[in-house]
């Protein structure tokens, strides 16, 4: 499978041969998202390989919910059928005939499309989630040759993406048929799925059929359950010619929403695209920028199922929003949202979902913290987090510095003090200030509270207790700029002038790992202070105040450079580390083993460059190191950027397909290197 890039369109072509390898195809994956969480994603060969996989997977009040895990396509030419989509079984067979009649992938803006040829016909694909709705329309075209008949059969289930299969509401769903209109009650106060074809055409054949055994490899390589069964209502039929393009809609909306053509819908989501894109001139004249804003877009989302934040952000004028941290199986995290925020919002030119997005989480601080993560479908969020609020600080400086809203600022202002009330005087978890020294601990039995949180059932696999580095970088950085801006806004800084001294001289003291030439990654922890060499130092540079005083810059970033860096980010942990995990692979133990013990991190690329450019390392230098995730935007989550990749070459791409602040990172650092660029 080989890729065509347009330079002049955001545009990603794959084109495919019957003599490739359909690893390819099952390995590589395509997203399309709705503003509202909800999503349609499978393999660009339209096969299942996760059980997070489905055509229809819409954000109700409950979360998100596999509504269609799949739809089979089969096209009848006289006696031939061919099925341009199917399933893996249990034994292993692959139902499809797809690889034979494959001739481009392209995403196209956010749009998937296929084209075919079957027969001497020429038939061409796409998929849309209109925004702001929990509906999906999947079009198709006949562009050459003699009418064929469509065959479209939607399987129904009803159960939570991450949830265990057998966890799956057992069909038969009832069906109510009205006219063109068709019908199926799910579940007892969630609106019932509606289907149609549009424009009307065809009919629909009430025909049950059961497809046993399916599998996702994906889930059985992770040693998971990986086999179920799905259930179909029955299929429609439709000739479809040159002249008459038809597309397959499913909907949880009403039905007054769902009257228009596909090619209106199409239409709409590309205007808004270009608007978004068009805002900075010189991302539409820069390729992969524009594909890292589009990829951005799909992050940015309206909180479904907390309706209170609505009500919170009309009375302040404001639309609720908030950020997914990940697809497909995270849901909104308060320190990957206020990371991802500069990147995803204000490198885009949408201060105004930045504003709602800091003023929507300032509602929910709870005892001088932010949530950690909102549950699926909860309306309370998780507060065992040490850095998270600190993020906020640095996350709103961000925006302050850009777009000079004193007002947001002013509304924020006083719990922004109250955070550092109980910071000072200490709060939950453990964490709070060391009077001797000003530095912030944190700790409590069977909790990770830094952005390193992995754990298995009660293993916590990297706890990180008492105070670690990047905490106290982030530390810092929040007490400087409380005096910044309470001499912004007419009061006295002296205390916070005072505490930040106190934090940089105990810092600079304690941190240094003389024989190391880099920083400690604990002090005063559970077995004293951790030399492990980790990324997290980075964060004593990189931010708006840098703890680290700047003769020990260069030191830390050349070890940083030869022991962590890599061409899609930082690892977690140095090789020769006894705890050094080469490859996040394997069931969840052997994965949550290595998620920060080796395993490299996009996200941190942006802080390795900010701390470069401190040091006066050439821009033209630190845009280098972004030129691998030009090519990986056509690799993994087509158009998107990956949580993770393994510590050892090749970094194959792992975790989730599409992350928040992997996106955002690699963004912002392109646009801060963009200026004396080659």
């Amino acid at each position: 499978m080989s890729e065509n890039r347009s330079s002049s369109k955001p545009d990603i072509t794959l084109s495919w041969t019957r003599s490739g390898d359909i690893n390819r195809l099952l390995s590589r994956e395509w997203l399309v998202t709705n503003g509202l969480g909800g999503y349609s994603s499978t393999t660009v060969m339209q096969v299942a390989t996760r059980r997070y996989h489905g055509l229809f997977v819409p954000h109700l009040p409950r979360g998100r919910t596999m509504v269609i895990p799949r739809l089979d396509e089969e096209l009848r030419i006289g006696t031939t059928t061919v099925r341009l989509s199917g399933a893996e079984y249990a034994d292993g067979r692959l139902d499809t005939d797809m690889v034979q009649h494959l001739t481009t992938f392209c995403r196209e803006w956010q749009t998937p499309i296929w084209r075919f040829s079957c027969e001497d016909r020429e038939v061409v694909k796409r998929i849309i989630m209109p925004y702001g709705q929990n509906t999906v329309y999947v079009e198709y075209r006949l562009e050459a040759g003699e009418a064929v008949t469509l065959r479209l059969r939607p399987f129904v289930t009803f159960r939570m993406p991450d949830a265990p299969l057998s966890e799956a509401r057992k069909p038969p769903f009832q069906l109510i048929m009205v006219r063109d209109r068709y019908e199926m009650p799910l579940c007892e106060g969630v609106a019932s799925l509606k289907f149609c074809l549009r424009p009307q055409a065809g009919a629909f054949v009430a025909d049950t059929c059961i497809s046993r055994d399916v599998s996702y490899r994906v889930d059985r390589d992770r040693g998971s359950p990986h086999v179920e069964d799905l259930e179909s209502p029955g299929y429609f039929t439709v000739q479809l010619d040159r002249e008459h393009p038809v597309s397959f809609v499913a909907s949880m909306e009403h039905w007054e929403n769902l009257q228009h053509d596909a090619d209106a819908v199409f239409a709409a989501e590309c205007a808004r695209l270009q608007k978004l894109v068009s805002q900075d001139d010189r991302v539409l004249d820069d390729r992969l920028e524009t594909l890292l804003s589009l990829a951005a877009d799909q992050f940015i989302v309206f909180p479904g199922s907390r309706m209170e934040e609505h009500a919170f952000a009309q009375a302040s004028g404001d639309d609720a929003r908030t950020v997914i941290a990940g697809y497909y199986w995270f849901t909104d995290w308060g320190r990957d949202t206020m990371i991802s925020l500069e990147g995803l919002t204000l490198c885009t030119g949408r201060h105004r979902e930045a504003r709602a997005i800091l003023r929507t989480f300032a509602h929910y601080i709870k005892d001088g913290l932010i949530p950690n993560l909102f549950p699926e479908g909860e309306r309370t969020g998780l507060y065992n987090t040490a850095d998270a609020t600190l993020w906020f600080f640095h996350a709103l400086d961000r925006y302050y510095d850009v777009t000079k809203d004193r007002d947001t600022l002013m509304v924020l202002y006083p719990a922004l003090k109250e955070v550092m009330e109980h910071h000072v005087k200490g709060t939950r978890f453990g964490i709070g200030v060391d009077e001797q020294d000003g530095l912030l601990k944190a700790g409590a039995p069977d909790y990770a509270l830094t952005w390193m949180d992995a754990k298995v059932e009660d293993w916590v696999v990297t706890p990180r207790r008492g105070k670690p580095v990047e905490i106290q970088g982030l530390w810092y950085n929040a007490v400087r700029l409380m005096g910044r801006w309470a001499n912004d806004l007419g009061e006295r800084s002296d205390r916070w002038d005072g505490l930040a001294k106190h934090i940089g001289d105990s810092f600079n003291d304690r941190f240094w790992y003389a024989s190391g030439g880099y920083l400690y990654d604990i002090v005063d922890g559970d077995t004293g202070d951790d030399p492990s060499l980790r990324p997290n130092q980075i964060l004593t540079m990189s931010l708006r105040y840098p703890v680290l005083q700047k003769d020990r810059w260069t030191p830390v970033l050349t070890v940083v450079r030869d022991k962590l860096l890599t061409p899609f980010g930082l690892r977690s942990l140095a090789p020769g580390n006894r705890d050094y995990k080469p490859m996040y692979f394997g069931d969840l133990r052997a994965r949550d083993a290595a998620y920060h013990q080796g395993t490299v991190w996009a996200w941190l690329i942006g802080h390795f460059i900010d701390a470069s450019l401190k040091a006066g390392v050439d821009r033209s230098e630190c845009r280098r190191l972004l030129d691998a995730f030009d090519s990986h935007l056509a690799d993994d989550g087509i158009g998107t950027v990956s949580e993770i990749f393994d510590a050892d070459p090749p970094y194959a791409p792992r975790g989730c397909i599409a992350q928040a602040w992997s996106v955002a990172e690699v963004l912002r650092a392109y646009q801060a290197t963009r200026c004396t660029a080659q």
